[in-house]
């Protein structure tokens, strides 16, 4: 199976920075040749995980398989109240193994720097529960980051850059691996 890295929006929000982050990750993922495709969660109908019948929601399913079939993850999210938003987390509820070993990074918007250790508390879930590999290196990202274009700034671009050629290289990493391993 040809590489490929899965990035997700998961702001809700029309004038999303967090978006701006995943459209950049992406087209860094094609600049180095590897699939890739955006979700964008405002065109999803999924439903809030309680843990039953949601699971069987009809957008559940295409979204699991999605994700179980990428080589590496990237997660766009604003932080909200200190935390990712809550859609970034009802998405690994809703898909719960499909994370399982394999990378994961972190795009993040936020509205001032102190939110910076959010994305920590899901990282541990993942990483407890699912052996999912966090990637250390994580973007966060405030207002003055982006011009008033909305255009990411040069050095944001190029944590961005970063982000997505350790996604890439864990990811190959992984599958050389799992092919020696066979």
């Amino acid at each position: 199976m040809p590489l490929s890295v899965l990035i997700i929006s998961c702001s809700l929000n029309t004038l999303s920075r967090s978006y701006r982050l995943a459209q950049t990750a992406e087209i860094a993922v094609q600049n180095m040749d590897v699939n890739s495709e955006l979700v964008d969660l405002r065109e999803w109908d999924l439903p809030l995980c309680d843990g039953r019948k949601s699971l069987s929601h009809p957008s559940v399913a295409p979204l699991t398989v999605k994700i179980t079939r990428a080589s590496a993850v990237l997660v766009a999210s604003p932080i909200y109240n200190y935390d990712l938003n809550a859609v970034a987390k009802n998405v690994v509820e809703l898909t719960g193994t499909a994370w399982s070993d394999k990378p994961v990074g972190f795009l993040c918007t936020a509205g001032g720097r102190s939110s910076y250790m959010s994305p920590i508390g899901l990282a541990n879930s993942l990483m407890l529960d699912f052996r999912s590999l966090i990637i250390p290196r994580f973007v966060y990202a405030v207002k003055n980051d982006f011009g008033d274009d909305g255009n990411l700034s040069d050095q944001l671009r190029a944590r961005v850059d970063d982000l997505v050629r350790a996604a890439v290289d864990l990811a190959r990493a992984l599958a050389w691996l799992k092919a020696t391993d066979s």
